[in-house]
């Protein structure tokens, strides 16, 4: 499949943004009118065809985006900086860890630009050397997002629910892209399994299901079901941070952290206008 050039799709949503705003101001201004000359069911048929127009256009800039982050390229000094940072790496490799980076870019966006957390360290990696260069993330963000993905400080799972949600999120919409059911995982998605297949040092490793791990024999691993634990505490979508509900935002902030080693969490955290 040929990739479109970044400057397209850009255009496109740029466009598309465009065209939301001009069907607003063309619907409340045709409002005024048929108000003001009684016409009210010329009025109600007007803003039953304008909430269609705005609910395709919104679909179709959604769906535009989405297509962004899966499609878009990278800048090409990413794989530089991956592999100095991890000379483990062969550049096949690398095309691996930026598929992670997006698949969590993916989960904010699918999330509805809500708090998502960071549970790779080598893709936090990527993350970070990409914000460092900030106009093109920047711009990058714009077209994928509408806005900056802010870098937050680490979130793990914890006791406190609503600190959960960032992980649990990202979890849930990691499965969903490549159709693994969250609660019943026979595998990990690619963003918590590379640290493990890299051997990354300090890295955070995760296995599918808790009833692979002997808790007696001292494994101290946290498991994908625990993320939809039923006794894990978050009161909303059935244990998904939000996910799947219109629940407010978990917000930013600081976070008990991690260190490194086994578990759920590590890294960093994006999101949350």
């Amino acid at each position: 499949m040929n990739v479109l050039p970044q400057l397209n799709f850009r255009r496109r949503i740029h466009l598309l943004s465009w065209a939301r705003r001009l069907s607003i101001l063309g619907g409340v201004s045709a409002g005024l009118v048929l108000g003001w000359t009684g016409r009210f069911g010329w009025l109600v048929a007007g803003a039953i065809l304008v909430m269609t127009l705005l609910g395709a256009l919104v679909s179709w800039q959604a769906s535009l985006r989405r297509q962004f982050i899966r499609e878009a390229e990278f800048p090409g000094f990413l794989v530089g900086k991956l592999t100095a940072a991890f000379p483990q790496l062969q550049r096949r490799d690398t095309d691996l860890v930026l598929r992670g980076l997006r698949q969590f870019f993916m989960a904010h966006l699918r999330s509805g630009r809500k708090f998502v957390a960071m549970p790779s360290r080598i893709v936090d990696e990527a993350w970070h050397e990409y914000i460092l260069h900030t106009r093109g993330y920047e711009r990058w963000c714009k077209a994928a997002f509408g806005g900056m993905l802010h870098h937050t400080p680490a979130e793990v799972l914890g006791n406190d629910a609503r600190r959960n949600d960032g992980l649990r999120r990202t979890w849930y919409w990691a499965c969903k892209e490549e159709s693994i059911d969250p609660r019943k995982p026979t595998r990990l998605p690619l963003l918590f399994a590379l640290d493990a297949k890299f051997d990354v040092e300090g890295g955070f490793r995760y296995t599918p299901d808790c009833k692979a791990i002997d808790r007696a024999a001292g494994s101290d691993a946290y498991c994908g079901t625990s993320f939809s634990d039923s006794d894990s505490g978050s009161g909303d979508a059935g244990g998904f941070g939000g996910s799947e509900s219109s629940s407010s935002d978990s917000g930013g902030g600081d976070s008990g952290g991690g260190d490194g080693g086994s578990g759920c969490g590590g890294g960093c955290g994006g999101g949350g206008d």
